[in-house]
C-alpha cells in the first residue's frame, strides 16, 4: 500500500473578509459617535420648546459666555473688533447666516448689543441656540 502525499499548495490571495468585517465595525463606531464630539465653548443655554434650524451649509456659531466673553467657534473675540471679523468671515461667504449662543445669565441689553454688532457686518439672518425643555 503506498500512501500518496498530497503537496498543499500555498494560496496567494488575501482574505479580505476579515479586514472588511474590521473597517465595518469601526465605520459604525464613528458614525455612532461623531454627533457626540460637539466642542466649543461651555455655555448655560436657556431651555426653550423650539424645532431646530434645517441648514444647508454648517452656520458659524457666535457664543456669549457668562463673563461676557465673545467667540467666534472657539476664537475669543473682544467686542470692539466684532463686526471686522465678521465681514471677513463672511465676505467669502454665500449665506449670511450665524447661530448665537449665550448663557442664561447674559443680560439682554449685552445680547442685544452683540446681536447689533452682528446686523452691521451685514449678516442677514441670525439664530439663536437652546436647550430643549425637560420634562
Amino acid at each position: 500500500m503506498e500512501f500518496e502525499e498530497k503537496k498543499q499548495q500555498l494560496m496567494s490571495d488575501i482574505n479580505v473578509t476579515p479586514l472588511v468585517d474590521v473597517m465595518l465595525v469601526l465605520l459604525i463606531i464613528f458614525m455612532a459617535t461623531a454627533p457626540m464630539m460637539r466642542q466649543g465653548v461651555k455655555v448655560n443655554l436657556p431651555e426653550t420648546e423650539s424645532r431646530s434650524i434645517k441648514s444647508k451649509d454648517e452656520p458659524l456659531v457666535l457664543s456669549i459666555t457668562k463673563e461676557r466673553q465673545i467667540y467666534i467657534e472657539n476664537f475669543k473675540i473682544e467686542i470692539s473688533n466684532l463686526n471686522e471679523k465678521l465681514e471677513k468671515i463672511f465676505s467669502n461667504r454665500k449665506e449670511k447666516e450665524i447661530l448665537l449662543e449665550s448663557d442664561k445669565d447674559v443680560p439682554y441689553g449685552f445680547v442685544i448689543k452683540v446681536m447689533s454688532h452682528v446686523k452691521a457686518a451685514g449678516i442677514t439672518r441670525v439664530g439663536m441656540i437652546t436647550e430643549p425643555l425637560r420634562k
